[in-house]
Protein backbone atom coordinates (compact mmCIF):
# COMPACT_ATOMS: atom_id res chain seq x y z
CA UNK A 1 0.00 0.00 0.00
CA UNK A 2 1.61 3.37 -1.06
CA UNK A 3 -0.84 6.45 -1.68
CA UNK A 4 0.11 9.49 -0.49
CA UNK A 5 -3.84 9.98 -0.12
CA UNK A 6 -4.41 7.46 2.29
CA UNK A 7 -4.05 8.49 5.67
CA UNK A 8 -3.83 5.32 7.22
CA UNK A 9 -0.66 4.72 5.68
CA UNK A 10 2.72 6.41 6.47
CA UNK A 11 6.43 6.39 4.26
CA UNK A 12 8.76 5.78 7.35
CA UNK A 13 11.89 6.08 7.05
CA UNK A 14 12.94 4.93 10.23
CA UNK A 15 11.48 5.08 14.14
CA UNK A 16 13.64 4.96 17.26
CA UNK A 17 14.06 5.18 20.95
CA UNK A 18 16.29 7.77 21.88
CA UNK A 19 17.08 11.23 23.63
CA UNK A 20 14.95 14.43 22.29
CA UNK A 21 18.34 15.83 22.32
CA UNK A 22 16.48 19.99 21.23
CA UNK A 23 14.49 22.49 21.99
CA UNK A 24 12.00 22.51 24.41
CA UNK A 25 12.19 18.70 25.67
CA UNK A 26 15.96 18.37 24.98
CA UNK A 27 16.98 15.50 27.43
CA UNK A 28 13.54 14.22 27.24
CA UNK A 29 13.44 10.46 26.16
CA UNK A 30 11.17 9.99 23.05
CA UNK A 31 10.19 7.43 20.29
CA UNK A 32 10.89 9.11 16.94
CA UNK A 33 8.80 8.68 13.50
CA UNK A 34 10.68 10.36 10.43
CA UNK A 35 8.13 10.35 7.94
CA UNK A 36 9.79 10.33 4.34
CA UNK A 37 9.41 13.07 1.68
CA UNK A 38 10.81 16.59 1.57
CA UNK A 39 10.40 19.43 -1.05
CA UNK A 40 11.58 22.46 1.10
CA UNK A 41 15.24 21.90 0.15
CA UNK A 42 17.33 23.02 3.05
CA UNK A 43 21.29 22.87 1.73
CA UNK A 44 21.82 22.66 5.35
CA UNK A 45 19.76 19.10 5.85
CA UNK A 46 21.39 16.41 7.52
CA UNK A 47 18.98 14.30 6.67
CA UNK A 48 18.85 14.46 3.26
CA UNK A 49 18.08 11.12 2.09
CA UNK A 50 14.80 11.17 3.66
CA UNK A 51 13.84 13.73 0.85
CA UNK A 52 12.56 10.81 -1.23
CA UNK A 53 9.57 9.10 -0.09
CA UNK A 54 9.03 6.71 -2.72
CA UNK A 55 12.05 4.71 -1.21
CA UNK A 56 10.45 3.94 1.94
CA UNK A 57 7.80 1.22 3.03
CA UNK A 58 4.17 2.75 3.82
CA UNK A 59 3.04 1.53 6.94
CA UNK A 60 -0.44 1.29 8.57
CA UNK A 61 -0.46 3.79 11.32
CA UNK A 62 -1.70 1.72 13.58
CA UNK A 63 1.21 -0.98 13.33
CA UNK A 64 3.10 2.48 13.67
CA UNK A 65 1.53 3.62 16.96
CA UNK A 66 1.96 -0.11 18.65
CA UNK A 67 5.62 0.09 18.04
CA UNK A 68 6.02 3.58 19.52
CA UNK A 69 3.69 2.02 22.37
CA UNK A 70 5.94 -0.98 22.92
CA UNK A 71 9.37 1.26 22.42
CA UNK A 72 8.19 2.06 26.67
CA UNK A 73 7.99 5.88 25.80
CA UNK A 74 5.83 8.59 26.65
CA UNK A 75 6.89 11.37 23.92
CA UNK A 76 6.46 10.44 20.37
CA UNK A 77 8.12 13.01 18.11
CA UNK A 78 6.70 13.13 14.58
CA UNK A 79 9.54 14.54 11.95
CA UNK A 80 10.96 14.33 8.45
CA UNK A 81 11.32 15.31 6.05
CA UNK A 82 8.42 17.30 6.44
CA UNK A 83 5.98 14.90 7.95
CA UNK A 84 3.03 17.70 7.36
CA UNK A 85 3.38 16.80 3.44
CA UNK A 86 0.56 14.16 4.84
CA UNK A 87 -2.60 13.86 6.66
CA UNK A 88 -1.63 13.82 10.35
CA UNK A 89 -4.86 12.32 11.68
CA UNK A 90 -5.18 9.05 12.00
CA UNK A 91 -1.70 9.04 12.96
CA UNK A 92 -2.43 11.14 15.84
CA UNK A 93 -5.90 9.23 16.62
CA UNK A 94 -4.01 6.21 16.76
CA UNK A 95 -1.02 7.87 19.16
CA UNK A 96 -3.08 9.57 21.81
CA UNK A 97 -5.82 6.15 21.62
CA UNK A 98 -2.17 4.12 23.52
CA UNK A 99 -2.10 7.41 25.70
CA UNK A 100 0.97 8.92 24.12
CA UNK A 101 2.36 12.42 24.08
CA UNK A 102 2.30 13.32 20.65
CA UNK A 103 4.83 16.22 19.55
CA UNK A 104 5.88 17.29 15.71
CA UNK A 105 8.47 19.35 14.43
CA UNK A 106 7.52 21.40 10.90
CA UNK A 107 8.86 23.95 8.71
CA UNK A 108 5.32 24.82 8.66
CA UNK A 109 5.19 24.84 5.07
CA UNK A 110 2.06 22.65 5.06
CA UNK A 111 -1.07 22.81 6.18
CA UNK A 112 -1.93 21.51 9.49
CA UNK A 113 -3.34 18.20 10.19
CA UNK A 114 -3.34 15.91 13.27
CA UNK A 115 -4.04 16.67 17.24
CA UNK A 116 -1.04 17.78 18.85
CA UNK A 117 -0.08 17.90 22.03
CA UNK A 118 3.50 20.29 21.14
CA UNK A 119 4.25 21.78 17.43
CA UNK A 120 7.96 22.87 17.19
CA UNK A 121 7.87 25.14 14.50
CA UNK A 122 10.83 25.65 12.46
CA UNK A 123 10.64 27.66 9.36
CA UNK A 124 13.02 27.97 6.62
CA UNK A 125 13.95 30.24 4.14
CA UNK A 126 13.60 27.87 1.33
CA UNK A 127 10.04 27.58 1.19
CA UNK A 128 7.81 30.23 3.10
CA UNK A 129 5.67 28.42 6.00
CA UNK A 130 1.58 28.34 6.73
CA UNK A 131 0.62 31.80 8.53
CA UNK A 132 -1.54 29.35 10.93
CA UNK A 133 1.58 28.01 12.91
CA UNK A 134 2.47 31.40 14.09
CA UNK A 135 -0.51 31.45 16.05
CA UNK A 136 -0.75 27.05 16.44
CA UNK A 137 2.95 26.47 17.65
CA UNK A 138 3.87 26.45 21.18
CA UNK A 139 7.66 26.27 19.78
CA UNK A 140 9.76 28.76 17.66
CA UNK A 141 12.93 26.88 16.38
CA UNK A 142 15.38 29.17 14.05
CA UNK A 143 17.93 27.28 12.87
CA UNK A 144 21.04 29.86 12.56
CA UNK A 145 23.46 29.25 10.36
CA UNK A 146 24.86 32.88 9.08
CA UNK A 147 24.35 36.25 11.02
CA UNK A 148 21.59 37.39 8.51
CA UNK A 149 19.61 34.59 10.14
CA UNK A 150 18.95 36.80 13.80
CA UNK A 151 17.01 39.53 12.03
CA UNK A 152 15.18 36.73 9.39
CA UNK A 153 14.68 35.65 13.25
CA UNK A 154 12.82 38.17 14.83
CA UNK A 155 10.85 38.72 12.22
CA UNK A 156 8.87 35.28 13.06
CA UNK A 157 9.28 35.92 16.33
CA UNK A 158 6.61 38.77 16.30
CA UNK A 159 4.41 36.81 14.28
CA UNK A 160 4.56 34.01 17.16
CA UNK A 161 1.87 34.14 19.44
CA UNK A 162 2.97 35.51 22.93
CA UNK A 163 2.83 32.08 24.99
CA UNK A 164 5.35 30.56 22.30
CA UNK A 165 8.99 29.59 23.47
CA UNK A 166 11.72 31.32 21.04
CA UNK A 167 15.16 29.04 20.40
CA UNK A 168 17.80 30.01 18.00
CA UNK A 169 19.90 26.99 17.30
CA UNK A 170 23.48 26.77 15.65
CA UNK A 171 23.17 24.78 12.46
CA UNK A 172 25.69 21.86 13.06
CA UNK A 173 28.13 22.35 10.67
CA UNK A 174 28.25 25.80 11.65
CA UNK A 175 28.56 25.42 15.25
CA UNK A 176 31.98 26.76 16.53
CA UNK A 177 30.92 30.19 14.61
CA UNK A 178 27.72 30.69 15.26
CA UNK A 179 27.42 29.74 18.76
CA UNK A 180 29.33 32.89 20.32
CA UNK A 181 26.99 34.82 17.59
CA UNK A 182 23.99 32.96 19.12
CA UNK A 183 25.34 33.57 22.92
CA UNK A 184 25.81 37.29 22.45
CA UNK A 185 22.12 37.54 20.73
CA UNK A 186 20.13 35.97 23.61
CA UNK A 187 22.09 38.33 26.27
CA UNK A 188 20.75 41.09 24.13
CA UNK A 189 17.23 39.67 23.46
CA UNK A 190 16.70 37.41 26.66
CA UNK A 191 12.84 36.57 25.42
CA UNK A 192 14.82 34.11 23.32
CA UNK A 193 16.48 30.92 24.69
CA UNK A 194 19.36 28.97 22.62
CA UNK A 195 19.11 25.16 21.97
CA UNK A 196 21.48 23.07 21.00
CA UNK A 197 22.05 19.73 19.18
CA UNK A 198 22.70 17.48 22.44
CA UNK A 199 21.91 14.54 20.66
CA UNK A 200 25.12 14.99 18.45
CA UNK A 201 27.22 15.75 21.75
CA UNK A 202 25.87 12.52 23.11
CA UNK A 203 26.77 10.48 19.69
CA UNK A 204 23.44 8.83 20.19
CA UNK A 205 20.70 8.94 17.31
Amino acid sequence: MSSITDPEFLPVMESFYTIQGEGSFSGTPAYFIRLGGCDVGCVWCDVKESWDASQFEWVNVKEIAQEAKDSGANLVVVTGGEPLMYDLAELTTSLKALGLQTNIETSGAYPLSGKWDWICFSPKKFKEPLNEFYSESQELKVIGYNKSDFKWAEGHAEKMNPEAQLFLQPEWSKEKEMTPLIVDFVKQNPKWKISLQTHKYMDVP
